[in-house]
């Protein structure tokens, strides 16, 4: 016997409630290109459904230092382990490349937790927004940090 229909809800769901999975020339490229420079976006980490519309719109979120995490907050669903130092020296210039191949207006920089390297990826932090604000003056970049142990 099936469940009942919640007695407050009827019909369909509205048309803005469906979204459409990522597509297009625009998204199959900056998908490649990013998995070739293997960069990790918040968007595919997190699976969002918004990730295309998004990067044909000038915007994109990168997560730097990898796509494993030192922590395992339960709200998340970042992979979590112990990358044991491991970083890659040129992931600021990677970024700062696909941001300029992107065309994008905004980005927003944040990263998984990194309690494995000393600064917990301060200075790595820092050197990839100087060098996306070299190569592209102009663009607006947020950066959301972690708490770097407080």
């Amino acid at each position: 016997m099936s469940k009942p229909a919640h007695p407050d809800i009827k019909g369909p769901k509205p048309e803005w409630l469906k979204v459409r999975a990522p597509s297009g020339e625009n998204y199959s490229k900056i998908k490649d290109m990013l998995g070739e420079l293997k960069l990790a976006t918040v968007c595919q980490e997190a699976k969002c459904p918004n990730m295309g519309e998004c990067w044909s719109g000038g915007t994109a979120t990168f997560m730097l230092m990898g796509e494993v995490c030192t922590r395992g907050c339960r709200f998340c669903h970042v992979k979590t382990g112990n990358p044991k130092g491991k970083i890659d020296p040129f992931e600021p210039e990677k970024v700062a490349y696909s941001i300029s191949q992107m065309d994008l207006e905004y980005v927003v920089i944040t990263s998984v937790d990194r309690d494995d390297l000393p600064d917990q990826g301060a200075a790595h932090f820092a050197r990839t927004v100087s060098t996306i604000k070299k190569l592209k003056p102009d663009l607006i970049v947020e950066i959301l940090t972690p708490d770097y142990r407080g």
